[in-house]
């Protein structure tokens, strides 16, 4: 088994998918105190901050929320992924170690999490769990 060339730092974000966009936001707000943080109307995604980390609520009609097929329930699931801050995030020293594992990065790419913008990959764990790696 080869070393693993980075450390889990934190969960960086939690997605939810949700079918009334509008009410979860006005919850997560109004009872458990989150702030929004970032609002992207062309994904039907609103970002809401969660002390150092975010909650990322994505409307089922939304082109995110719509990807993730029927709502949650017995046939539809509702995360959508979770984010795991790693570092140091040496992209390929990753790859090859998750190569070992029998995970294969898709996806890479920009994306804004709760420390902002930063290149990220996702993988699949061995149910078919989203994960993705963030840079710290």
């Amino acid at each position: 088994m080869s070393a693993r060339p980075f450390q889990p730092v934190t969960v960086d974000h939690l997605v939810l998918r949700v079918a009334d966009l509008e009410r979860m936001v006005a919850f997560y707000r109004d009872a458990l105190g989150c702030t929004v943080d970032k609002e992207v109307p062309r994904l039907g995604m609103t970002h809401m901050r969660a002390g150092s980390a975010m909650i990322d609520l994505i409307s089922l009609d939304g082109k995110l929320g719509s990807a993730g097929g029927a709502g949650p329930g017995r046939e539809g699931r509702n995360v959508d992924h979770f984010c795991i801050t790693v570092q140091p995030f040496d992209e390929a020293a990753i790859r090859a170690h998750l190569a070992t594992h029998g995970a294969t990065p898709f996806a890479p790419g920009d994306r804004y999490g709760a420390n902002g913008d930063g290149f990220s990959f996702y993988l699949h764990d061995p149910e078919g769990n989203t994960v993705e790696l963030k840079g710290a």
